[in-house]
């Protein structure tokens, strides 16, 4: 075996391609194989030549004659430096190529050339391919012909055979051609039409013929170069062989295989357990028809034979069981079943119906739960919105129900007095109500107070937040600017000047810092921050109390307030602010408040869906709604929010529900609905909201319908609304929509909604409000129709 530095490893090829590398029957084998034209010949030569030295030494009367023995053909195929050896040859040595010297060497020959051979080393004209073949020396160019003819697959008569170049004759043989027993010659082969006829190399031969017997000469004494002809015989293989690998020498290119190759695969011991086939483990099945005998025959005592009665059996006959009581005997064991088997199922159903009765129960009594917590929470946070009012619809709130007390107070007074003392319990009243007016206007100062710096640090957040997108991904994506990156950066400050508990090293270095924030920027409002710094630092240096600059402190933060706002200093808040810094654009969707007689942008307006003109700001209709109507919106915001956010779920394309305002759907709510569920007729404004009639279409003011929270639920789930609901009650709901198309119908933005509906055929042909009259005479029938038309309309 090679070491492993010296060679590769050969993968675990094919047997058959590995069959024919491996020759003589050894443990080990090294093939080299001749890689060159050149190679061969001295391969050759060098072998003839130890055959000629062995044949020097005296070996009696037979060395006359040179031992005829079995040549094996070899074939080598060069093409560059590609070279395959198909089979092995013992090369014989040639006295051909002798000098004049070996005439001394007693050397004889056999004049009988009947077995003697050759080796032939043709060369395949033009690409140079070479092929060694052994001939028997008799062989003349036109056999070599015939016989190359099929090897090469070209016609025998188009196959030119040249030596040094000169064309030889077919007549002639190897004799005449000058080669010796043994010898060797080279040969050209070429193709008279090597369009046609081209001359192409011949694959190596894929299978190996061992011969049962060969001879082979071993070298005995290496000193004096004595050879010793040895016959060896082949053992056939009963198994073919697998190829486990091996290496290749990367210099020489010789192969090296493992030696397991050789060797037959080992048997494996017994267990000594007779092991039998699946077929002898698996039943056979015979099926063989048997009649049994009817006859029977009883031995009894005789004259010459006692048989014992020790064994005997008496044996009473019962009484005779009809048909009749069989049957009837089956029946009453089929109904004992039967009543056993419909207790149990009875039992089953009964404990089902019991927990599913108790699963109810539980059920509604949770609800029933929930609902009053959620009915008690919602009181508990109106109380706190009317104790504690924070925002405009708590205000709103405040205002309705003084209204409505104001109203009860009223009625009651016109009830009960007169005259002198009626215009006295008016007054007052309205004295009270004055009170209560400025009560709650001192609240809104308060809640204004508490809400500023809210305001002001959400508008300082809105202006610092960063740029952000969703990504193809779904991602989102922040980025800072120069703008973003400022405007944090005065955020910090603002929050830092308007910190309590300072110490007054700690105050000064933030005083200092606002200071060269300002200065960078010359004008009058960073000359009065300036200003405002310097006499604050120069109180605390004197020792001044904080509760004394409390008010310098404020107008600090109220001017920086202002430099933040200002996009020169500022440049992100430009577009926060409500005064659009450029000019041109103050031209462009501004409007007329007739109200507090201002200019002001369209988002300061509160228009209805049916609003024509624009009237009041939004200002004006709350001071407005205060002073004489005093309106409580919240109920209808919250079912238009609801309404909202069911339809972005069901369909995010919808645009009716967001085109309607609070004043719409109050129109909606209180004027075509009545204020109450269309089913039970429940007027708690918490508990209703709006849904689509017909779930299949989109929502709008002609499909919708106002129920409670859990009638809603049911309805939604309801797939033919003509078999769930009567007749009477589909022609009611038809009729509040034909009540909400008449009034959203003079809105512009409804009108292609309107139109795509009227386009559509109607589903529900049979719900008209009232029909006419077919049946009737022509004057009758004028007259109904006209009824039915004023009716319909």
């Amino acid at each position: 075996m090679s070491d492993n530095n010296d060679g590769e490893t050969l993968g675990n090829v094919p047997e058959e391609q590995a069959s024919h590398s491996v020759d003589p029957p050894a443990a080990q084998l090294q093939r080299e194989t001749p890689t060159e034209p050149g190679e061969i010949n001295e391969h050759l030569e060098t072998k003839s030549l130890q055959h000629s030295n062995a044949s020097d030494e005296p070996q009696g009367d037979d060395t006359k004659s040179v031992v005829a023995e079995q040549v094996h053909r070899s074939t080598f195929l060069t093409s560059g430096e590609d070279t395959v050896e198909v089979t092995a040859q013992v090369d014989i040595p040639e006295d051909g190529r002798e000098d004049e010297d070996s005439s001394s060497k007693n050397i004889a020959f056999s004049t009988d050339f009947g077995n003697s051979t050759a080796t032939v080393k043709i060369m395949l004209m033009p690409e140079g391919h070479v092929m060694t073949m052994a001939f028997a020396i008799e062989l003349s160019i036109m056999e070599l012909k015939s016989h190359f003819e099929t090897e090469l697959k070209v016609p025998s008569h188009m196959i030119q055979i040249s030596l040094m170049g000169r064309v030889v004759a077919d007549q002639n043989t190897l004799i005449d051609l000058g080669v010796q027993p043994q010898g060797t010659i080279q040969l050209e082969i070429t193709s008279m039409d090597s369009v046609r006829h081209p001359i192409r190399p011949v694959k190596p031969q894929q299978e190996y013929n061992m011969p049962d017997v060969i001879t082979v000469r071993v070298q005995t004494d290496p000193k004096m170069e004595v050879f010793q002809d040895v016959v060896v015989e082949i053992e056939r293989a009963t198994l073919r062989k697998a190829f486990l690998g091996g290496y290749r020498h990367t210099v020489t290119g010789a192969e090296f295989h493992h030696a397991a190759v050789q060797t037959l695969p080992k048997k494996k011991p017994g267990k000594g357990v007779d092991i039998f086939s699946r077929d002898t483990q698996t039943v056979t099945v015979k099926s063989q028809a048997q009649q049994c005998l009817n006859s029977t025959a009883t031995q009894m005592t005789k004259i010459g034979c006692y048989v014992s009665n020790m064994a005997d059996k008496l044996i009473v006959p019962g009484s005779y069981t009809t048909a009749a009581e069989y049957h009837d005997r089956r029946l009453k064991a089929v109904i004992t079943l039967q009543t056993y088997v419909r207790r149990w199922q009875a039992k089953v159903m009964t404990d089902q119906l019991r927990e599913d009765r108790e699963l109810r129960v539980t059920w509604i009594q949770q609800e029933e739960q929930k609902k009053s917590e959620e009915k008690q929470e919602q009181v508990m946070a109106e109380f706190r919105r009317r104790m504690n009012p924070r925002s405009k619809e708590d205000f709103a709130l405040l205002y309705n129900a003084l209204e409505k007390w104001r109203c009860e107070q009223v009625e009651h007074i016109d009830g009960t007095l007169s005259g002198a003392e009626r215009k006295a319990a008016l007054c007052a009243l309205l004295e009270q109500e004055t009170q209560l007016i400025a009560s709650i206007g001192r609240h809104r100062i308060a809640a204004g107070e508490k809400n500023y710096d809210k305001v002001v640090q959400a508008f300082l957040e809105k202006c610092s937040a960063p740029k952000r997108w969703r990504a193809f991904d779904g991602n989102m994506t922040e980025m800072d600017t120069q703008y973003t990156v400022r405007a944090k950066e005065l955020r910090d400050l603002y929050s830092s000047i308007n910190l309590p508990y300072l110490s007054q090293e700690e105050r000064l270095d933030v005083l200092l810092t606002l200071k060269h924030t300002v200065k960078e920027h010359d004008c009058k409002l960073t000359q009065n921050i300036v200003q405002l710094i310097d006499r604050e630092a120069d109180l605390l240096m004197r020792g001044v109390k904080e509760a004394s600059l409390e008010g310098l402190r404020k107008r600090i933060s109220t001017l920086f307030l202002q430099y933040i706002k200002t996009p020169t200093f500022n440049p992100e808040v430009a577009k926060l602010l409500k005064v659009p810094q450029d000019p041109s654009q103050l031209r462009k969707n501004i409007y007329f408040c007739r109200g507090c007689s201002r200019y002001l942008q369209s988002t300061d307006f509160s228009l209805t869906a049916n609003a024509r003109l624009v009237g009041q700001c939004r200002q004006c209709a709350e001071l407005d709604n205060e002073a004489r109507r005093r309106e409580d919106f919240s109920h209808y915001k919250s079912i238009l929010k609801r309404l909202r956010k069911a339809e972005a779920d069901c369909n995010p394309e919808a645009k009716i529900p967001y085109l309607l305002q609070e004043q719409d759907m109050r129109y909606l709510v209180d004027v075509v609905w009545g204020a109450q569920s269309a089913l039970s007729a429940w007027s708690d404004l918490h508990d209703l909201m709006m849904v689509r009639w017909d779930r299949r279409g989109e929502w709008s003011p002609w499909n919708c319908l106002l129920l409670t929270k859990d009638e809603a639920s049911a309805h939604l789930k309801v797939d033919n609304i003509e078999m769930a609901y009567g007749l009477v009650f589909m022609r009611h709901i038809k009729h509040k929509h034909t009540l909400a198309k008449k009034y959203f119908s003079k809105i512009p933005v409804m009108a292609e909604y309107l139109q795509d509906v009227d386009s559509q055929p109607a589903a529900h042909g049979n719900l008209l409000v009232a029909k006419p009259i077919t049946t009737a005479p022509a004057t009758l029938l004028s007259n109904n129709t006209r009824c039915t038309t004023r009716s319909a309309g």
